[in-house]
């Protein structure tokens, strides 16, 4: 089964937080730190990401990390309960970067799975926000009935909107996702999913980073 893109929009700057006074360099750096980005979960919460099912992993060339989830699937129609259509997971993590260098979330990969019967629909939603902001940036994609496949979606920021954690301060990171289906008029009679979830039974939600030197 082949998978499409669904394109991203207008997910704009990323962790939209008013970052003021803060020391950084001029431009992004092509050239990526040697010392490995550290990136773990403090808190997981919410009915799409239970206990255990939820885990981060940091790209080797230090460019990306990726959150991975095992149980993340929202359901209506026959057999689902009430609370089945939808799901949401809410991450607090902790992203500890080399010293001389701060990062930004350049964009945001999102896969899984969808079956939904003609006349039923399929939302994924995003936020983004670091600790202590009143400020966040939020992304929405649907996918619409009959649909039976993989299905991706990209949210991308250009290099002039990109937001940098501020240099020397270890800012926790919040993402929110949710998933939620409508089932139609035929919910009565069908049942139809979505599901953050690959041929393998993992869910990748890959983070890409963008690099900057701090000034001394």
């Amino acid at each position: 089964m082949s998978g499409i893109l669904l394109a991203g929009g207008a997910a704009a700057a990323l962790f939209a937080s008013a970052l003021s006074g803060i020391a950084l360099g001029t431009e992004p750096t092509s050239t990526v730190p040697d010392e490995k980005i550290q990136v773990s979960v403090n808190t997981v919460n919410g009915s799409g990401c239970p206990a255990g099912t939820a885990a981060v992993a940091v790209s080797s060339d230090n460019t990306a990390f990726t959150v991975t989830y095992s149980d993340y699937l929202a359901v209506a129609g026959v057999g689902a309960q009430p609370t089945d259509f939808r799901k949401n997971c809410q991450l607090n993590l902790t992203v500890r970067v080399p010293h001389g260098f701060t990062y930004a979330i350049a964009g945001v990969d999102y896969r899984g799975y969808a079956y939904l019967e003609r006349g039923a629909t399929a939302t994924q939603k995003a936020q983004y926000y670091f600790q202590g902001s009143p400020d966040t940036t939020a992304s929405s994609h649907q996918i619409s009935g009959p649909y039976d496949s993989n299905w991706q979606t990209a949210d991308r920021t250009e290099i002039g909107e990109l937001v940098w954690a501020p240099c020397g301060v270890e800012r926790n990171v919040n993402v929110n996702t949710e998933l939620r289906v409508d089932g139609g008029e035929s919910a009565d009679r069908t049942t139809s999913f979505i599901a953050m979830d690959s041929t393998d039974g993992a869910v990748n939600t890959v983070y890409r980073i963008a690099w900057k030197r701090c000034q001394a």
